[in-house]
């Protein structure tokens, strides 16, 4: 009888089930297909691509493909990635965090939204208005900078031939691109701490700083680390039109605006080495991987709870 009753509960739970099965079943096909399926095509990461044999029937070449890439750009696309990458999770935490403080500042709710509009804006646009917008401000003939510096006496700057401008450049049209984005999740957390904390700190004499410093910040830190474990995770990852069409693809820029992407992007198309931009492709996922585990087995020795496995 114990028996019977224990399958008519396993039933039951089955049953109980299957609709939701049903309703993630369109869910799990498409990550089928869009993310597992292709990734039959990492082997021509270990082959030399012939359109005539095709991806099956290329030549196995092993680790060549690697070992050029290595030998040619790995460090500086690498390098690249990396610092930009850790310049915009750092700057981006520390820009976002302050505007959503100042925002949840305000006291007038339209006035509130309308500001909301206008930071969250940038965000909206394509990456081809955006680089047109800074073009418009560097152009050597007409750009409104060289006009400015033109009209106070100093000489005009030839931009997209100088790559020392172009790291304060990147950082600056990223942050003023993405900044919208991530003051609407830190506002959004903001807004969900109860005031009954504020109120009792300013009962207690506590100013403006302080209450920011002991009860927002501290609020915030499961926020900050699921955000950033996710942006780690994109560490060697970077945006194409912010690295490629910004720059409009100078080659005097390319020491310090080429990254993974891009590479990949110029190995398909100029230099027709899909076995190259395979590999590079193939690298840049590994390492991503790695960083993830990694940077989330660290959160989980210091705070179990903050971590996403």
């Amino acid at each position: 009888m114990e028996l019977v009753g224990k399958s008519n509960k396993k039933r039951k739970k089955i049953k109980h089930w299957i609709p939701f099965y049903i309703m993630g079943l369109p869910g799990m096909i498409y990550l089928l297909i869009n993310n597992y399926l292709p990734m039959v095509g990492l082997q021509v990461a270990f082959k030399k691509w012939d359109y005539q044999k095709g991806m099956w029937f290329s030549d196995w070449i092993g680790l060549k493909n690697f070992e050029f890439l290595f030998k040619s750009q790995a460090f500086r696309i690498t390098r690249n990635t990396l610092l930009y990458n850790l310049t915009f999770i750092i700057v981006g935490a520390i820009l976002g965090i302050s505007v959503a403080i100042l925002v949840n500042e305000i006291q007038s709710k339209q006035f509130k939204k309308i500001y909301q509009t206008i930071i969250l804006l940038p965000f909206l646009m394509s990456m081809v208005i955006v680089a047109y917008l800074t073009y418009a401000y560097l152009s050597p003939q007409t750009g409104y900078i060289n006009n400015i510096l033109e009209a106070i006496g100093l000489n005009r700057i030839s931009w997209y031939s100088e790559k020392k401008y172009w790291p304060f450049i990147l950082v600056f049209v990223q942050q003023w691109k993405t900044i919208g984005f991530g003051m609407v999740i830190y506002l959004s957390s903001i807004v969900g701490i109860s005031k009954d904390y504020y109120e009792a700190a300013e009962l207690d004499g506590a100013t403006k700083w302080q209450q920011i410093r002991t009860i927002t910040l501290p609020l915030l830190k499961p926020t900050i680390i699921t955000l950033l474990i996710l942006q780690v995770g994109q560490i060697f990852r970077s945006d194409f039109g912010l690295f490629y069409q910004v720059p409009m693809d100078q080659g005097s820029l390319y020491a310090v605006t080429d990254t993974i992407d891009t590479f990949v992007y110029r190995g398909l198309m100029k230099t027709n080495n899909i076995g190259m931009s395979a590999a590079a492709g193939f690298y840049q996922s590994v390492v991503c991987f790695i960083t993830v585990v990694i940077f989330n087995g660290v959160i989980r020795k210091v705070n179990k709870e903050n971590a996403m496995f």
